[in-house]
């Protein structure tokens, strides 16, 4: 995997925009932990739902059944800072918000943007990232160039995954009829390599995967389109919270955040699509 100017800022921002966007309960944090009040869930179990399929987010290395990645290690971390024991559960994308609003699960991983349409059905946390939403084109295609109004004036069909904040980016650029929507990334960057779509809108974070695989066939345009802060969720009214906002201050103060920027947001991660295992879910 190439490091890219977009992949630098998103490392050189981790710690940045957990203080950018959370300076009340930094001030909080800093009087909790000055009194020795960090909170301590006395070993408690705190579920957390994670797709499997999402580099360099959360995935089972090929011939592995175990599951890795920097939702693992932030949340083992956490859970390190207030004593909480994580339990990781597979599951698919969609519906995901869905499960945490309703309490299946505690909270959920998979880098999920922080909107205020889903203010309305969960909690957040503080950010703990952002990341910038790009266009992914075929590599002999220069046709978008970095160009927002190209793509609106084109027929271009937008290729990007349901319930998410890619998609709702897309149907804002052309409308609903000129998006295809998949169930997950894997199949909506074939169906642009195959050319049934022309381009995708995807989180240049996760499009490095894609792109590091595919180097020969995929490239990713140069410019922004939108900045997504990234956040964990939990039922409206959990008490996991504020003790989960304490723990990723702790950590971005300490620089362990930092630690895994430069593990899964840098040139030092080389895992690519080819190398992990297919997701399965239960039911």
């Amino acid at each position: 995997m190439k490091k890219t100017r977009a992949l630098l800022l998103l490392v050189a921002t981790l710690a940045l925009v957990a203080s950018a966007c959370s300076s009340d309960s930094d001030t909080t944090t800093t009087a909790a932990t000055a009194a020795g009040e960090v909170p301590d869930l006395g070993g408690r179990t705190v579920t957390i739902a994670v797709e499997n399929a999402y580099l360099p987010f959360n995935f089972i290395p090929a011939g592995g059944t175990d599951g890795v990645g920097w939702d693992y290690d932030a949340f083992a971390a956490i859970c390190e800072v207030i004593n909480c024991t994580p339990d990781f559960i597979p599951m698919q994308w969609d519906g995901m918000i869905d499960q945490v609003a309703q309490g299946a699960v505690d909270t959920a991983g998979d880098g999920i943007s922080i909107t205020d349409e889903r203010k309305e059905v969960v909690d957040y946390s503080d950010a703990y990232m952002v990341v910038e939403q790009k266009f992914l084109v075929r590599i002999d295609d220069d046709r978008y160039a970095d160009s927002i109004a190209v793509i609106d004036a084109s027929d271009a069909i937008i290729g990007t995954q349901v319930g998410t904040t890619n998609y709702e980016l897309a149907e804002t650029l052309v409308g609903a009829d000129r998006i295809k929507a998949y169930d997950q990334f894997p199949f909506t960057i074939e169906a642009l390599i195959q050319g049934d779509v022309d381009v995708v809108i995807i989180d240049d974070a996760a499009g490095q995967g894609y792109v590091g695989v595919n180097a020969d066939k995929l490239k990713i345009v140069t410019g922004g389109l939108q900045s997504d802060p990234l956040g964990f969720i939990f039922e409206q009214g959990s008490d996991l919270v504020e003790p989960v906002n304490i723990a990723l201050a702790i950590l971005k103060a300490d620089g362990t955040l930092d630690v895994l920027g430069e593990k899964y947001f840098s040139d030092a991660f080389t895992t690519t699509y080819d190398d992990i295992a297919d997701a399965e879910y239960e039911g």
